[in-house]
């Protein structure tokens, strides 16, 4: 099974309980990524940021929630292997793609391409959401692998969307 190496890793109480709240932070449904766009909706420095975030977390909620999901159909490892031992309730929606993985790094490019720094910050953080995803045997690597690559798609995709209507408004303005 691609999960195996998971295996390996000693659980401690300590990445138990580091790793579950990471996953839980990023709520069911990736709401840390829409409170954070609000957030950022709120100042005129980051407004076309904040944009940026809702519009790749909203492609994301619907290419890979109700999309790729349904069309794919890839049970869970922990539906494969149940054995395993979760420490989350043994979730019922397929496994393809990891929409966590895809929300935390459709927020992370659309926050790069425009604050490099804090870009960085939500890419360690998006990591470290895509990987509690494996370490709590709820996403196979390939599942997490192409959210990854779709948010980050969606990110840029967002942030050309904001900057050519935030352009268009400046346009208008002038």
């Amino acid at each position: 099974m691609e999960l195996s190496f998971l295996y390996s890793i000693p659980r401690t109480p300590l990445l138990d309980s580091f790793f579950l709240a990471i996953t839980k932070t990023a709520g069911s449904y990736g709401q840390i990524w829409v409170i954070a766009a609000a957030l950022m909706l709120l100042f005129k420095k980051t407004r076309r940021t904040g944009a940026a975030v809702l519009i790749a977390y909203i492609g994301a909620f619907l290419i890979g929630q109700y999309g790729l999901k349904y069309l794919v159909s890839r049970p869970r490892p922990c539906q494969v292997d149940q054995a395993f031992e979760l420490l989350v309730a043994r979730p019922s929606s397929s496994s393809f793609p990891s929409t966590h993985s895809a929300w935390a790094f459709g927020a992370a490019t659309a926050v790069f391409l425009r604050f490099r720094k804090a870009g960085a910050a939500a890419y360690t953080a998006a990591a470290l959401i895509a990987f509690s995803r494996l370490y709590l045997f709820l996403h196979f690597p390939t599942d997490v692998l192409f959210g990854m690559a779709l948010g980050m798609a969606l990110g840029v995709l967002a942030h050309r969307i904001t900057s050519y209507i935030w352009r268009r408004l400046e346009t208008r303005r002038s």
